[in-house]
């Protein structure tokens, strides 16, 4: 039996899936999130977030999609792996992405088509193309030129392509050999871990959301202040360590995570990290 059934819990509470469902709207990630659309809405062209591993880019991401769900005059994809090896092989990706059928064979025909589509989709058709790309960090030095080649594409007003790139900071280097590339950023938003209020508020938020009736029940100040000093506010590792704090209440069959439960499970984590 899964430990959320057996907590009386219709979800998974802690997974480390980024559903936005359980996206917990920490300052951070709100103020993140509102940027975003004001900048997509008003076709500002390139924004970055910034972000160690596991705080919460990818969701982030999600609940920015969601946001848009019921406009058709905004048209999103999602490149969730940028690491292409070539110029040609990005390029042939986002063609195919875009549903371009025209027949290509270079990447001259490429660039091409796509200022053609920009145009066409944006301009005639008035619609808004964002491009988000996740795990920008990946993105070469030379398909970060195509990047800035694509953002060229223009009118008097406003930017055709709408590019959001999520990534952790070790892409900065790589974008600042970029000539005018990160002059061009409307938005350049760093996301940081959590706090200790925010990390409550976070296990309560997601405990709830899975159907809990009494979220405030089941970790103790103690356990949540123990989870907040382990995890140093990461969200995916907050949520990793509150799943297995469930499971542990599932096998002992008592209904608090509490101080003695949240030690051991340290202490377990700190022997696999040795």
């Amino acid at each position: 039996m899964s430990y959320y059934s057996a907590l009386g819990l219709d979800k998974e509470p802690f997974s480390t899936s980024p559903d936005p469902q359980f996206f917990y709207r920490s300052t951070s990630h709100v103020t993140a999130l509102k940027r975003l659309e004001t900048a997509i809405r008003l076709r500002r062209g390139l924004c970055f977030v910034f972000g160690d591993v596991g705080t919460g880019k990818t969701t982030l991401s999600r609940a920015l999609l969601q946001s848009f769900k019921d406009e058709s005059d905004f048209i999103f994809h999602m490149i969730l792996d940028p690491a292409y090896k070539s110029e040609f092989q990005f390029l042939l990706s986002l063609v195919k992405m875009f549903d371009i059928s025209a027949p290509l064979k270079s990447t001259m025909d490429f660039r091409d088509a796509l200022e053609k589509y920009l145009f066409q989709k944006g301009v005639e058709e008035n619609k808004t193309i964002v491009l988000l790309i996740d795990e920008g960090q990946k993105i070469s030095f030379e398909n970060l030129e195509v990047l800035r080649t694509l953002l060229n594409y223009e009118t008097n007003e406003h930017k055709l392509l709408q590019l959001v790139i999520m990534s952790q900071l070790e892409l900065l280097p790589r974008i600042r050999r970029v000539r005018n590339f990160m002059d061009r950023a409307a938005l350049k938003y760093t996301l940081n871990p959590f706090d200790e209020i925010e990390t409550r508020e976070m296990i309560i938020f997601r405990l709830a959301q899975a159907g809990c009736l009494q979220p405030q029940a089941i970790f103790s100040e103690a356990a949540i202040r123990m989870i907040y000093q382990q995890s140093q506010g990461y969200p995916r590792q907050i949520a990793m360590l509150c799943h297995k704090a469930l499971e542990e209440l599932v096998m002992r069959g008592v209904k608090e995570v509490d101080e003695a439960i949240m030690s051991s499970l340290i202490v377990e984590e700190i022997s696999y990290a040795k």
